[in-house]
């Protein structure tokens, strides 16, 4: 992988440095504040017995589920971030503007997560929630491009590190856009495409990358 840089980037490389670091601690805060808001806006049961306190449990279950959802989804968005920006050390151009607004998906998430789990319009809600997780993909994968693109990544960065982000992060969105028509045929079975579409694509992935090795294999010496 190139890694060459004009020379006379080299003095302002150390400052660079520290506003890449910063961007990604950052980002790491806001991801930490979008986890916790998901947990502070769950139904606490206020029964006075255990039989009451299940039944209110079972009552809300939609909205613990939609907790579930949203924190492998935002889990999902973090380990793409953290697994690219920990080779990041400069930043350039849009980036900074771009990183805003992939946060700014990530603190939507608890808001569209309630709206997700409330009642009626299940159609409108479903698009809601979706449509930002696919933004939050799509700008993501925006953000890597420009790190590839200004080579703005440390020296020794895995070469096939910006192709494994580019295939994450752009099955996850994929699944959510392809559930957003999906719901109109198949209404709360459109679920299954914001987890299957992913799965069914590292699943392809591996398969593909099995038969390139069992290839490479048969034709070595």
């Amino acid at each position: 992988m190139d890694h060459a840089r004009p020379l006379e980037e080299t003095a302002e490389a150390e400052p660079n440095a520290v506003a890449a670091e910063r961007l990604t601690f950052f980002g790491d805060a806001v991801i930490a504040i979008a986890i916790t808001l998901l947990a502070l806006e769950l139904p606490v049961p206020d029964a006075l017995t255990t039989h009451d306190v299940l039944r209110q449990i079972s009552e809300a279950r939609g909205e613990y589920i939609a907790f579930l959802i949203s924190f492998v989804v935002i889990g999902a968005h973090w380990g793409g971030h953290h697994r690219v920006f920990r080779h990041v050390d400069r930043t350039r151009g849009p980036l900074t503007l771009l990183t805003l607004a992939w946060l700014l998906m990530q603190i939507l998430t608890p808001f569209a997560t309630k709206v997700l789990s409330a009642d009626g319009a299940f159609e409108f809600r479903f698009i809601l929630y979706a449509s930002v997780q696919a933004l939050a993909g799509l700008i993501f994968m925006l953000m890597v491009r420009q790190v590839q693109a200004h080579v703005l990544y440390r020296p020794g960065t895995p070469p096939d590190l910006f192709r494994r982000a580019y295939f994450g992060q752009g099955a996850l969105a994929l699944g959510f856009l392809l559930s957003i028509p999906a719901v109109f045929v198949v209404q709360d079975r459109a679920y299954n495409f914001w987890f299957g579409v992913p799965v069914a694509v590292a699943l392809i992935r591996r398969i593909l990358r099995k038969r390139r090795e069992a290839s490479a294999a048969r034709q070595a010496p």
